[in-house]
């Protein structure tokens, strides 16, 4: 029986005191005791920024990628080893602003991988700039006017991209958050889990406080339905004085690894190399030069 402390790594965390991140680390833990994963069996890969250092802090296998190129990796890696749960963390300007490109396609090709955005609404580790979620108004060292632009709403590019799981998740709702991580992850195709992660450093408007005043559970709505997508879409649209927590859309669908032919031998660390295969191959390229 797996407890807690057989994933903890031992690295002191090296988030400020207050910081959101600590609550996505404690849900996860939480997801991962109940769901009983080997940690030999998981893989998280991060990008640069403060979400990057979450897989120092939890008994894994792990994989620091560049900024904004967590997901190819972690696509690689599900590819090479299907049998992995491999789970991505990243930050909203790491995920959506860097990473866009990989975002959407990711998206498109519906790998089977958690992809777990710590979204402060600002960029933390180099100090405070607006990130691509910042609201418009937000004011930085480097926005002193505010920011002019209209903010990327992740959760309804996801839905228009008929993402097979998209949800949002707030850290002071550590039970409800470790149960939506918990369905990501149990979810055959590409999960996003969008979570609100108050950071007391740099972003001073949207607080604990300010979140606690605003968010509610989908749940409470009883004519909402995440199977469908407009609907669905209808409610990513939702920010301001209230703010929606939970699964907004869900359609199960094949994943990418289920359509690839040579993925029906298994995993490719397990089977045999072929050489002839490709001997034939550079026989009958040659023979054309």
């Amino acid at each position: 029986m797996l407890s807690r402390e057989e994933y903890h790594s031992g690295v002191k965390e090296a988030w400020c005191p207050g910081c959101g991140n600590f609550g996505i680390l404690n849900a996860e833990k939480r997801a991962l005791v109940e769901l009983q994963l080997a940690p030999e069996k998981i893989l998280i890969v991060s990008g640069i920024g403060q979400a990057g250092k979450f897989p120092h802090y939890l008994r894994c296998n792990f994989f620091n990628g560049l900024h904004g190129r967590a997901l190819p990796v972690a696509l690689a890696a599900k590819l090479a080893n299907p049998e992995l749960t491999v789970i991505v963390h990243n930050g909203d300007g790491d995920c959506y602003g860097e990473g866009g490109n990989h975002f959407i396609h990711t998206i498109r090709r519906n790998p089977d991988i958690t992809c777990i955005v710590h979204n402060n609404k600002v960029y933390g580790l180099t100090k405070g700039q607006a990130s691509p979620t910042s609201d418009k108004g937000f004011k930085t060292k480097v926005q002193p006017y505010g920011v002019i632009h209209e903010p990327l709403n992740p959760l309804a590019l996801a839905i228009s991209l008929d993402c097979s799981f998209v949800a949002r998740g707030y850290v002071g709702d550590l039970q409800f958050l470790a149960e939506l991580i918990k369905a990501g992850i149990q979810h055959k195709g590409f999960a996003l889990i969008d979570i609100l992660q108050p950071c007391p450093t740099f972003n001073r408007v949207n607080t604990f406080r300010w979140y606690e005043e605003r968010v509610y559970h989908l749940e409470e709505d009883r004519e909402f339905d995440p199977k469908n997508q407009l609907k669905a879409f209808h409610k990513a649209l939702e920010w301001g004085e209230r703010i929606p927590l939970g699964v907004f859309y869900l359609h199960p669908k094949p994943t990418m690894e289920e359509q690839i032919p040579a993925l029906a031998a298994g995993p490719l660390y397990r089977q045999k190399i072929q050489p002839s295969k490709v001997l034939d191959i550079m026989e009958e390229l040659s023979a054309l030069s």
